[in-house]
């Protein structure tokens, strides 16, 4: 299927003869083809009588090629998949096989893909950035405190060279444009946290998805719509990975604590009532910021500061903020 949105991808009309011979199959299989994109992937098509099938709205194609000689600068190893459950489910199996760390999954489509507290990341086909990288930790706790944060930031100055100017971060791990996610992480641990683990850092980031494209649940944003224009989702991967290496190699040599400025610089919600729910009960304050392993400082009603760390916590802001 990427093969025939490649040909697609100039924005032409092309006939079904035409895209058959370049594809080496018959007519018929190039229309079951585009039946399947539009009807399984949403992707639209003009058709029209004697000139042929046109893509509705242009495609920015991942490139295995460009993608994987970027991460070679790192050591890192590329698997690109067309679509798949989740880039997350991938680099569990891949580990699980034995494939060395670091290495980096990066999908076209995901139909299984995952968020935080077990919700549905949206994932249409050929739109966003669906990357998960793996990694190996062997210093335990020091080597995992503030790591989802750290992300963050990562993914936060990918966005701003994309032309994201206004974005910014919401405790504990999602990035913001406009008073709008668009953009979220999964950290998921397999080994021993205390002593030496693999990291799976999964990251979604929405890119080119239209107001259309799929029902999120929740206000989003988008590198397109931000910047105005369809985005390079190469370039953008390529900016990720760039940003990963940096941040994460500063993390290893200093520790959480040299980048926690940068975070409460970056914070959206700094100073602003919040309710924090925890699982089993809420708890309403003003967000003071971080500590310096990433637990959120929350100055609760009546009781002072108190802090909070965990997977499971989920942070809103309070509608009278």
């Amino acid at each position: 299927m990427s093969d025939l949105l490649r040909l697609l991808g100039d924005g032409r009309f092309h006939s079904g003869e035409e895209l058959g011979a370049a594809l080496g199959v018959s007519r018929s299989a190039v229309w079951k083809c585009l039946q399947r994109l539009e009807a399984e992937y949403g992707i639209a098509f003009f058709k029209v009588p004697g000139k042929g099938y046109r893509l509705a709205e242009p495609l920015s194609l991942l490139s295995q090629e460009a993608c994987s000689v970027a991460l070679r600068r790192f050591g890192w190893q590329l698997y690109f998949r067309d679509s798949l459950d989740s880039t997350n489910a991938e680099a569990l199996r891949l580990l699980q096989s034995g494939a060395a760390t670091p290495f980096v999954v990066l999908a076209e489509g995901q139909t299984g893909g995952r968020g935080r507290r077990g919700r549905v990341w949206a994932s249409p086909y050929a739109q966003n950035l669906y990357y998960t990288l793996a990694l190996k930790v062997a210093n335990g706790p020091q080597g995992l405190s503030g790591l989802s944060l750290v992300v963050g930031l990562a993914v936060l100055h990918a966005l701003r060279r994309a032309g994201v100017g206004g974005a910014g971060l919401k405790w504990p791990n999602d990035v913001y444009a406009g008073g709008r996610k668009i953009a979220g992480i999964l950290l998921e641990l397999t080994g021993d946290p205390a002593d030496v683990c693999h990291v799976i850092v999964g990251i979604g980031i929405n890119v080119n998805m239209g107001p259309d494209s799929v029902d999120v649940g929740q206000p989003w944003a988008s590198v397109r719509g931000e910047v105005g224009a369809v985005a390079d989702r190469n370039e953008l991967a390529v900016f990720v990975s760039e940003s990963l290496h940096q941040y994460l190699g500063r993390h290893a040599r200093e520790g959480f604590s040299s980048l926690r400025a940068e975070w409460e610089a970056n914070n959206i919600w700094q100073g602003k009532r919040c309710t924090l729910s925890t699982g089993t009960r809420q708890v309403k304050g003003t967000m003071v910021g971080i500590d310096e392993q990433g637990a959120l400082r929350l100055l609760v009603d009546g009781q002072g500061e108190q802090r909070f760390s965990g997977g499971e916590l989920s942070l809103r802001l309070d509608h009278d903020s």
